[in-house]
């Protein structure tokens, strides 16, 4: 082999592994500034929730009563701005810190559930659910930090 094509052979590697060392770089920053897909399925979501509920609880919610639930919750994140359209590929601009009082869901969800005749026989069977469907969430990692207060 030639000197000549020794040296085209480097050179053409050379370029070679710049050009993918950019590339890759500047797709690493693209995705590290876009929102991560947590993929929320309702069926997976309604089976979780399921499966980690008491015993008692499971005895008195149906599978389709805990569904309707899950799906009020879910209307409830919409209203509050959590679960918008379209965020495919979004880039994060979290201005406005929200913070998702387990309390205040238990009480729409008592509520949405009385106006869409669901009979929840204890009230305590709402923050079951509430409480599984946030682990639901943070098995998916849908979830943020836990705030201090």
């Amino acid at each position: 082999m030639s000197a000549v094509l020794i040296i085209a052979i480097v050179i053409a590697s050379a370029l070679v592994f710049a050009i993918a060392a950019v590339i890759i770089g500047r797709e690493a920053r693209r995705l590290d500034s876009v929102a991560p897909r947590a993929v929320y399925e309702l069926e997976q979501a309604t089976q979780f929730v399921a499966d980690h509920l008491p015993s008692d609880t499971q005895a008195r919610l149906t599978y389709f009563e805990l569904r309707k639930l899950l799906v009020f919750h879910m209307r409830w994140l919409h209203e509050k701005g959590l679960q918008p359209v379209g965020v495919v590929d979004l880039r994060q601009d979290i201005v406005d810190e929200v913070v998702i009082d387990e309390q205040t869901l238990t009480a729409y969800l008592l509520d949405a559930a009385e106006k869409n005749n669901i009979e929840i026989l204890e009230d305590v069977d709402a923050v079951y659910v509430v409480k599984s469907h946030l682990e639901y969430f943070g098995a998916i990692g849908a979830i943020g930090p836990q705030s201090n207060d």
